[in-house]
């Protein structure tokens, strides 16, 4: 399934249903009188959240959509019957913006998270209602109320725990490979990643999840490449683990490129917690490792792991850190 985070849609609330003109007429009852039922009320458009949904596919290619109208109103004030809501699924971590994106309408965080977006037309009054002591048959109905349509966009930012930051290759893939059930493309060249992924890490007493955003590169929150895009996934993340290839020549570079990348692009991404790993340690001279570790711990006053994803080395340690931070 491809990963779609944004979607522009079109959704109409149903219209009321029409007032019913009726007169009651019986055999032997010399008076009948109006008998006309209301019209029933349209249907409401509501979004609703779905943790098991994690992309807007389904509204990349179905972009109209419609609740059902009010039925009419009978004689023997038989009200119409409600037109039936239109329920509108959508990935916990989605937001509602108008159709030109200046106002954010709405988010969706939590499953089965309901909002009523659009309210379905009332239902016209019948000839009953129209009753008087001057008027005693009344031909006078209502019609039904006209539903709300709207154009709204929507944008999906994954809600993960943990989020894998990093340069294009720097081994993000295979840690989720490795940590997680989920199984992302990983291969020997850059840009392997195109869409997000995420996976389920668990351990005996917990769980959190993690996202693998897909390499950013220098110029990133300008707008180069997708970095908007893979940026704004960054947004949910409480933690940041920034992935850096140690058997590059310039990985200090590399790791400076990646935070003036968060920190250009705002929001406060820049300012959240992070967890330095050095990966591709199996393939590093062990001095260039001590060294390498001494220089980052002292530049950054944090904790640096050195791990391998390939031979999954000190991950285990990473993940436990990774929830004593959480227990905090």
């Amino acid at each position: 399934m491809s990963f779609i985070d944004k979607a522009k849609i079109y959704v109409r609330s149903g219209n009321g249903g029409h007032g019913s003109l009726s007169f009651r007429r019986e055999k032997f009852i010399e008076y009948g009188g109006p008998d006309g039922g209301n019209g029933g009320k349209g249907g409401d458009v509501i979004f609703k959240g779905n943790k098991s949904v994690n992309t807007l596919q389904k509204y990349r290619f179905n972009q109209h959509h419609y609740a059902k109208n009010g039925s009419g109103g009978s004689g023997k004030l038989k009200t119409g019957a409600s037109g039936k809501d239109l329920i509108l699924e959508v990935p916990c971590g989605t937001e509602i913006y108008n159709e030109d994106m200046t106002i954010k309408v709405s988010e969706i965080l939590e499953d089965g998270q309901l909002y009523y977006f659009l309210r379905g037309g009332q239902g016209g009054k019948g000839n009953t209602h129209f009753k008087s002591a001057s008027n005693r048959a009344p031909r006078k109905v209502q019609d039904g109320e006209i539903g709300q349509e709207v154009t709204v966009r929507l944008k999906l930012k994954l809600l993960a725990d943990v989020g894998l930051v990093g340069m294009p290759n720097a081994g993000k893939s295979s840690i989720l490979s490795v940590v997680t059930n989920a199984t992302p493309k990983v291969a020997d060249y850059p840009f392997t990643t195109l869409d997000p992924h995420i996976g389920m890490v668990q351990t005996l007493d917990q769980e959190f999840i993690m996202a693998d955003i897909p390499g950013i590169i220098e110029e990133a929150s300008l707008g180069k490449g997708l970095g908007h895009d893979f940026l704004a996934h960054v947004e949910r993340c409480s933690i940041l683990i920034h992935v850096l290839d140690c058997s590059e020549q310039n990985v200090m570079q590399n790791y400076e490129i990646i935070r003036n990348e968060l920190k250009n692009y705002g929001k406060g991404i820049e300012e959240k917690l992070e967890i330095i790993v050095l990966n591709k340690t199996d393939i590093v001279d062990e001095k260039k490792m001590i060294d390498l570790k001494q220089a980052f711990e002292n530049a950054t006053k944090q904790k640096v792991f050195e791990i391998s994803a390939a031979t999954s080395y000190n991950l285990s340690s990473v993940t436990k850190y990774i929830l004593e931070l959480m227990r905090r």
